[in-house]
């Protein structure tokens, strides 16, 4: 006699762990170990930092201009499909970074990359984790961040393999890589829970509306318990909730770039430590992200997102002023606690308001929209922090005034009220047989 069946796993944990490991691969290639690939491009082509920075800023700016394109796509064709061409296409970035000999090459293989990320990157794969869930949306969401923060714990073996096997064979083999494990987690994205035979979080909800004027043969009103939809773009754009959102993530990703580009340069030339006890914060900061990440797991359903999002920006604004008056390592050490568990706990809930607010039928248009807004941040960030530190001598005030553009984004957040939904109304024309 076979005992009793044990209950299926919710095929949309399944599918967040492969984009969790997508992620991940993502992360370590590449997003996580650009520092690697521009200090061997430096010994080898002997190119500028500048120059350098420009592959970074291609990726930003291309993945924000095609934004837009690319979440239009995911709403009329599925995640699923641009997964798998994103896939193919980050592989064949990785392989063409290999062969690298010029800076147009350089350049050349940074738009295929950023075709890639785009295409089978962050924004589809939280899509399609938005489909599936709704109670924990959050947490799910937070899965792919989580793969983004152990990709940085692959950093030192891309190191280790650059000094062991060379630049280009490390490159050419994280594409072979991609293509052979990232092919089958791409398919394993579904665009919705219907294609698997689920339901949104694998509970099924029964709604039964029963009329007796249907057996008289007349016609019947049929409302849904939820006599709302969600909103299309044209009316999220018209939201007070849809810039807020946005701006408070641009003033986020301020501090995300200026804290990647400049704190250890700032460590370094500023406080006079080493890169190594500079890159051993960073380090414990990549540690504090994925405690940020799990803390978020257990608060998820007891905050208010807008609310948790607004603190974290706090935590940004003291973690930086801690960063700009640092006068110790310990104050460094904090610095890293702060500043990462408010990165780690921040981004997934960022990511989960927009569904909660608007719906999921066209949220990937939403988003990519958002991103065309958000790229100021990403691209602004080190640079007003760069020019800032060449016109002051140190990065004191840049890192002071990212402070204070933290505590602008928190108050974007704090004020980003959820919008109430559009109203409909379902007919059905029900009569007796």
């Amino acid at each position: 006699m076979s005992g009793p069946a044990k209950p299926r796993l919710f095929y949309g944990w399944r599918m967040a762990g492969a984009a969790f490991l997508l992620q991940g691969m993502q992360a370590a290639f590449l997003i996580q170990s650009f520092g690697a690939y521009a200090a061997v491009f430096r010994d080898s082509f002997g190119w500028s930092k500048t120059a350098l920075a420009g592959g970074a800023a291609v990726q930003q700016m291309e993945s924000a201009l095609l934004g837009p394109i690319v979440g239009w796509m995911i709403d009329r064709f599925g995640a699923r499909a641009m997964v798998r061409i994103g896939v193919v296409m980050f592989a064949a970035g990785l392989m063409l970074l290999s062969a690298v000999e010029s800076l147009t090459s350089f350049y050349l293989a940074f738009v295929v990359l950023a075709v890639g990320m785009s295409m089978g990157g962050h924004l589809p794969m939280s899509v399609a984790v938005m489909h599936w869930f709704e109670r924990y949306r959050a947490r799910a969401l937070s899965l792919l961040t989580l793969g983004f923060a152990v990709g940085g714990f692959v950093v030192p073996v891309i190191a280790w393999s650059f000094a062991k096997y060379g630049w280009r064979e490390t490159a050419f083999g994280c594409g072979v890589v991609m293509l052979v494990a990232g092919l089958p987690l791409a398919n394993m994205i579904r665009n919705r829970p219907r294609d698997m035979g689920e339901v949104i979080d694998g509970e099924a909800v029964a709604r039964v509306v029963q009329s007796s004027a249907a057996t008289r043969g007349a016609p019947v009103t049929i409302v849904d318990e939820d006599d709302t939809r969600d909103f299309t773009v044209r009316e999220a754009l018209r939201t007070r909730a849809f810039w807020l959102v946005t701006l408070g993530f641009a003033f986020a990703m301020f501090m995300v770039g200026s804290v990647s580009v400049h704190a250890i340069i700032h460590m370094k030339e500023g406080l006079n430590y080493t890169v190594e006890e500079a890159a051993l914060v960073i380090g414990v900061q990549t540690a504090a992200q994925v405690i940020g990440i799990m803390l978020g797991w257990a608060i998820e359903k007891r905050w208010e997102k807008r609310l948790v999002a607004a603190g974290c920006m706090i935590g940004h604004m003291s973690a930086l002023l801690l960063l700009a008056f640092a006068s110790s390592y310990a104050m460094l050490v904090f610095f890293a606690i702060l500043n990462g568990t408010a990165w780690g706990l921040r981004g997934p809930f960022i990511q989960a308001m927009r569904p909660d607010y608007f719906g999921r039928e066209a949220i990937a248009t939403i988003i990519g929209i958002s991103s065309l807004f958000v790229v100021v941040g990403q691209v602004g960030g080190p640079i007003l922090a760069g020019l800032m530190a060449d016109a002051t001598g140190d990065y004191q005030l840049a890192f002071i005034v990212m402070a204070i553009l933290c505590a602008f984004g928190a108050g974007c957040f704090f004020l980003a009220r959820k919008p109430p939904r559009p109203r409909r109304e379902r007919r059905v024309e029900a009569r007796a047989a």
